[in-house]
């Protein structure tokens, strides 16, 4: 009977915490157009789609929401506070997550000749590199630092909020990336099946994935 007790206690408690319908609400639609806009995330997962296949694509896919479940643990743990300090930790973030995309480019590049189709060895090394794109990706990091903590109520618990902002944030991510990957998918079975065209295909993710790192260190993380 205690147990019970204590149970309802604290889903009660959980209830109060989150935030209200509105906020919710308001928060789900500033998620689908930051998810919805081609940024560094999406035409990541786009282009390992066009070049790598379906499964290429939905591993990345989970890869980037797990990189953003990291930015939701950061937020309530207050490293991304920390982060929004500190111009320095901004720079390593911008430089580092910049030639990490380039490097990706350049070994897209040099590997553009060759058909490669995702394996069970493989996979795992698609998911940490869609895992460390979105940790790097500016847009992402602006949005968990700057953006993210003005739909927090300060006066109530603020872990729980961000617990709910973040299934409510993984959701509308998960809807949309999927959408995207099906959409490359789609193109890329009825436009690329001859070779001239899958290498072509090739050179455009090797040089997406350059053309974000230059673009993000131009841009950077700016302190909000």
């Amino acid at each position: 009977m205690g147990c019970r007790v204590v149970r309802a206690v604290r889903l009660c408690c959980m209830i109060i915490a989150m935030p209200e319908g509105t906020t919710l609400l308001l928060f789900a639609l500033a998620t689908f157009l930051l998810t919805v806009s081609p940024g560094p995330g999406v035409l990541y997962v786009t282009a390992r789609t066009v070049a790598q296949g379906r499964t290429a694509g939905f591993v990345s896919m989970v890869g980037i929401e797990s990189g953003e479940v990291v930015w939701l643990i950061a937020t309530a743990t207050g490293v991304a506070a920390l982060l929004s300090a500190s111009e320095g930790a901004l720079g390593v973030l911008r430089y580092g997550g910049a030639a990490y995309l380039i490097y990706l480019g350049v070994q897209r590049w040099r590997e553009v000749d060759r058909v490669e189709v995702p394996s069970s060895a493989n996979l795992p090394k698609l998911y940490a590199q869609g895992i460390f794109t979105q940790i790097v990706n500016p847009k992402v990091a602006v949005f968990f630092v700057a953006f993210l903590p003005q739909f927090i109520d300060t006066s109530r618990p603020v872990v729980a909020q961000i617990a709910a902002l973040g299934v409510v944030y993984i959701a509308v991510a998960v809807m949309v990336d999927t959408a995207y990957v099906l959409g490359a998918s789609a193109i890329a079975s009825r436009f690329l099946r001859s070779a001239k065209a899958r290498l072509r295909s090739n050179r455009v993710a090797a040089g997406t994935y350059v053309a974000l790192g230059a673009a993000a260190a131009v841009a950077g993380v700016r302190r909000p």
